[in-house]
């Protein structure tokens, strides 16, 4: 919780317990009514497997939407984050793949103007 409030920026909008698992809820500051990202902390028994097999091959658990992708890789690579993939361009989109430290990925992306 702590890289994505702390470091990423998101503020914590739930903290669940659901039994032994407990689901978290982030949201960006600009829109904190706006749309919002969950995840449990423990997993069942397929996501863990998954999760792994995802990790390992190098694919992102999921993506963000940034302004400019030079000047959030920069600002996190600042911040200590560790980038699998740095920003590259891909067609109409550039993106930047990074290590989330809960073992997943997350790629930040964004629109040629």
């Amino acid at each position: 919780m702590k890289f994505y409030t702390g470091v990423l920026g998101f503020l914590k909008k739930t903290g669940d317990p659901m039994g032994a698992a407990r689901w978290l809820t982030v949201v960006s500051p600009e829109a904190p009514d706006g749309p919002s990202c969950s995840w449990s902390r423990t997993g069942t028994r397929q996501s863990g497997p998954s999760k792994r097999a995802l990790l390992a091959d190098g694919i992102p658990f999921t993506s963000f939407a940034v302004e400019n992708v030079r000047a959030e890789h920069e600002r996190l690579q600042s911040a200590g984050v560790r980038f699998t993939q740095p920003p590259v361009e891909m067609g109409p989109v550039t993106t930047a793949v990074l290590d989330d430290t809960c073992g997943n990925l997350i790629q930040i992306a964004q629109k040629k103007r």
